[in-house]
């Protein structure tokens, strides 16, 4: 046993009263607990060394005999373990220990009454959508499969002409404690699964489950700007509770369809344009679509090279915050002729041999540094 100060073992104030105790002892009880830490070998040492603390501290007679001898108070037999007549710490010890692993273990607390009511399933659904759908948001209809209490029980599980029994095993409150000695431990009744109660003959229709499959059709708002793998809450729309708990969640995931001219990051479009050699050398106008269904003309500077970018402001997609739209940026991309006829050689070669240093500077500058780069090897 640790030789620790008991007060510095709960965090506690020599002048700390029961409440302040019971406080502090469940909140280190849940902190050290071996099956919280099963990777720290030292919590259980911990653990062990706040439970003699509270079992003491929380003792009348004990806390006087420890705030008056310390540790020395409880060793060679002192007193003994026990309390002196009148009701005894083991008890009070007991109850405040099947808190915590109530706590611990999400349990209910409370004998011989109605298990606890637990929380309907969530629901997910998988949706695509198209990025011109993404940009306008859209209102659409689900069939959203999910379930429904059973006609034929009501709902009970129990076939008609009977209903469900109390749990003999737990006296319907769906857990089960067991003493031992000052530690009480307790779990989920294994008889009826935590309901509280057994049905002795299930309902042909649901299985004893007391559901069956069923599909419900749902509105749904597909926000403008709205963007691939985010998911729409919908709340209580999810699977209802099997035994008169909320219902659960329904979960829309979108995901984006890929689109054939832009790609998408955040508010923001970009697209690649090709445009013909001499239209980039001797500038010119495209068109472009934009998201929003329209077309809209964009001038290329002369000599415009492949990588030069042009931004269109608020031409990109809104945000699904703020409202605000992002911008489209179009890369070009120069085309090199194919498929070309005599005279249109003809009349290239005619060019190439009127182009010079001031034509091509970009090649000129590039064999200046072929040029230097072979003096420097040899």
């Amino acid at each position: 046993m640790s030789k620790t100060c008991y007060y510095e073992v709960l965090g506690v104030e020599r002048s700390a009263d029961g409440k302040t105790l019971k406080s502090a002892f469940r909140k280190k009880a849940m902190q050290y607990h071996p099956d919280r830490n099963p990777d720290d070998p030292e919590s259980e040492a911990r653990f062990k060394d706040v439970t003699a603390a509270y079992e003491v501290l929380s003792d009348a007679d004990k806390r006087a005999a420890y705030d008056r001898f310390g540790h020395a108070a409880f060793e060679n037999g002192g007193m003994g373990g026990g309390a002196r007549g009148g009701a005894r710490p083991e008890d009070a010890f007991a109850d405040v220990f099947g808190d915590v692993f109530s706590e611990f273990f999400g349990a209910r607390r409370g004998g011989g009454g109605r298990a606890g009511v637990s929380r309907g399933d969530d629901l997910r659904y998988d949706y695509e959508i198209t990025l011109e759908e993404a940009y306008a948001g859209k209102q659409v209809e689900l069939s959203i499969p999910t379930t429904k209490g059973c006609d034929d029980c009501g709902a009970s599980g129990a076939a008609p002409g009977s209903s469900p029994e109390t749990c003999s095993m737990c006296g319907g409150a769906g857990r089960v404690r067991a003493q031992q000695g000052f530690f009480t431990m307790e779990r989920t009744c294994s008889r009826c699964q935590g309901k509280g109660q057994t049905i002795s003959k299930p309902c042909k229709t649901c299985s004893g489950r007391g559901r069956v499959r069923a599909e419900r059709t749902l509105s749904v708002n597909i926000p403008a700007g709205i963007e691939d793998g985010q998911k729409i809450r919908l709340s209580g729309e999810g699977d209802p509770s099997i035994n008169g708990g909320p219902a659960g969640d329904l979960y829309i995931f979108v995901s984006v369809k890929e689109h054939d001219l832009f790609e998408r990051d955040g508010p923001h479009l970009f697209a690649r344009a090709p445009v013909p050699m001499c239209k980039a050398a001797l500038g010119g106008e495209i068109e472009m679509p934009t998201i929003d269904g329209g077309m809209t003309r964009i001038t290329v500077p002369e000599g415009s090279a492949t990588g030069k970018r042009m931004r269109l402001k608020g031409k990109g997609m809104p945000h699904l915050q703020s409202g605000q739209v992002g911008d489209m940026y179009i890369e070009i991309f120069v085309e090199t002729p194919r498929n070309l006829s005599s005279r249109q050689k003809e009349l290239l070669r005619e060019f190439s041999d009127e182009c010079n240093d001031q034509t091509n500077p970009e090649h000129e500058s590039f064999l200046g540094k072929v040029k230097r780069f072979f003096e420097g090897a040899g």
